[in-house]
């Protein structure tokens, strides 16, 4: 730890002082940096704030400084300052370490800031509110990062409290938040605190005893998650092209991913998924033709990567922990099923739990964006939300993706739909598939390209799933089939509408008149 400081100072009482020396004697800990600040009693302490201005001013300190109660315990064993600091020097301002509060904590017990989700950074600080001022659950702890620039309101805050009460932390953010208006950014550690003050020296002993026989006692129990395939049941292929969709997901098919934690961070490949031995050249062959080059193994991969990669932004603090995962799966491959989203679904489902990731820090609207840029941006699969969206609501959703919505708010209007009634459904796929991306890519660029054919045809699409919306809340079966088939027969006209080029112009009036009447 020391070697992230360039120094490390604690700051404590007379009373205490002699203690501590003899603790930093026999810990090789420099005696000098043990600051007394000349208390001895309650009554005569000088306050939280003014002990830090006390080993600023003695000790001559002109650096970024991290401040850390000495009496603060963090409920995981693992937490990783060095990301803390790679943060704070990331953000142009000081630093304020929050976590979420249990439901058996209150507000009242704490400093509570309100955090901006976008920009991280802290709108407003309330010290130990009172109930209804607030409704943000976050809490702050003392564990700040203060930069030297901004050291000088340490003094000016003291000179407005000359009580000791006064001057404490809380109170000295809240001035410099709310009054001041300074720049202070938020940063979450998916963990929990506790002071030793508040939970008894026989919790401290507790707490130490349950580190020291964690590993060997309690061995890491796994994770698994599943997530569904999907199927579309109107609108595809307008999820990626600013329309509407209608799909559900099938308990029949899934990808299953299993977590545990280990010494080393492992991703074990599928035996089936991700071959590396064929019993013969012609074995390599046919399964290749079949499954394609590409397992699983780089999706769990890309989504550890992209994952790291969103706390980090977020300002969301990981433990440094290691993990094996692995994964199995028996939705058929390149039929459209969703089985790679499905894969990527679950690993997300497994790292969330594990590192305490909750629903307020990755919402299930962002979780779905954060799935397909897995796939999108890191392995350049070409893909639309629809898949995402269902497996991670599951069951049957209604999706509008207009622009507008995607605009303003970054994800699509998701509505879970009532699936009891439901008629039987029959899947029907190719047992020697293609690659439906391959399809899909030349739509996508011809819509970009703004080709009035499909640029009218997603058009359609939108409608017709509003209107199947409708007969699915209606009950009306044989209207909901009608609509299925058109929207089958739309989508036909579009996948082959790359051979009607070569008819000519009149060709082309022809088709947009069939569309035009679908």
């Amino acid at each position: 730890m020391r070697q992230l400081f360039t120094e490390v100072y604690l700051v404590t009482n007379a009373d205490k002082y002699k203690h501590y020396e003899r603790w930093a004697t026999a810990n090789d800990f420099p005696v000098e940096n043990v600051v007394n600040d000349g208390s001895t009693t309650l009554e005569d302490r000088l306050g939280a704030v003014a002990d830090l201005e006390l080993a600023i001013r003695s000790r001559k300190l002109q650096d970024d400084i991290i401040v850390i109660a000495g009496d603060m315990l963090c409920a995981d064993q693992n937490f990783d300052i060095a990301q803390v600091i790679r943060f704070f020097r990331s953000e142009p301002g000081e630093l304020i370490i929050y976590y979420e509060l249990e439901e058996s904590e209150k507000s009242s017990s704490r400093g509570i800031v309100e955090v901006c989700p976008d920009t991280h950074r802290i709108t407003r600080f309330l010290e130990k509110p009172q109930e209804g001022l607030t409704a943000s659950r976050l809490a702050s702890v003392v564990f700040y990062c203060i930069r030297r620039d901004t050291l000088s309101y340490l003094s000016d805050f003291l000179r407005m409290q000359p009580q000791a009460t006064d001057r404490s932390f809380g109170r000295f953010w809240e001035w410099l938040i709310n009054e001041k208006q300074l720049d202070v950014f938020g940063m979450k550690l998916p963990t929990g605190f506790q002071l030793i003050g508040q939970v008894g020296l026989s919790d401290y002993t507790k707490w130490l005893t349950h580190y020291s026989t964690k590993q060997q006692d309690n061995p890491a129990k796994p994770i698994t998650y599943r997530s569904f395939a999907r199927v579309g049941l109107m609108g595809n292929p307008s999820d990626g092209f600013n329309g509407k969709t209608i799909a559900m997901s099938i308990s029949n098919f899934w990808a299953e991913v299993t977590l545990v934690e280990s010494q080393t961070l492992v991703l074990v490949p599928h035996p089936l998924n991700d071959p590396t031995e064929f019993g013969s050249l012609q074995d390599l062959f046919c399964i290749s033709r079949k499954e394609g080059y590409l397992g699983g193994l780089r999706l769990l991969q890309a989504t550890c990567k992209k994952f790291y990669q969103f706390c980090s932004k977020q300002g969301i603090a990981l433990t440094k922990q290691n993990f094996t995962l692995k994964y199995d799966t028996n939705i058929p491959r390149q039929v459209g099923l969703a089985g790679s989203s499905a894969i990527v679904s679950a690993t997300l489902k497994c790292l969330m739990k594990f590192y305490n990731i909750t629903d307020n820090d990755l919402p299930k609207q962002i979780r779905a964006n954060f799935i397909l840029n897995v796939e999108t941006d890191e392995l350049f699969i070409t893909a639309g939300l629809q898949d995402r969206v269902v497996q991670v609501y599951e069951g049957l959703v209604y999706m509008d993706f207009s622009k507008k919505l995607m605009e303003e708010q970054g994800y699509g209007n998701y509505v879970s739909m009532d699936m009891s009634g439901l008629p039987l459904f029959w899947l029907a796929y190719l047992s020697d598939p293609s690659d439906s991306g391959r399809i899909h890519s030349n739509i996508r660029q011809r819509w970009l390209n703004g080709e009035l054919l499909v640029v009218e045809a997603m058009k359609t699409f939108a409608e017709l799933t509003d209107q199947a919306r409708t007969a699915l809340q209606d009950k009306d079966w044989r209207r909901l089939a009608q609509l299925m088939d058109q929207n089958f027969e739309l989508r036909r006209c579009l996948s082959t509408l790359m051979t009607v080029w070569v008819l000519g112009i009149s060709g082309w009036f022809s088709w947009r008149g069939s569309l035009a009447r679908r």
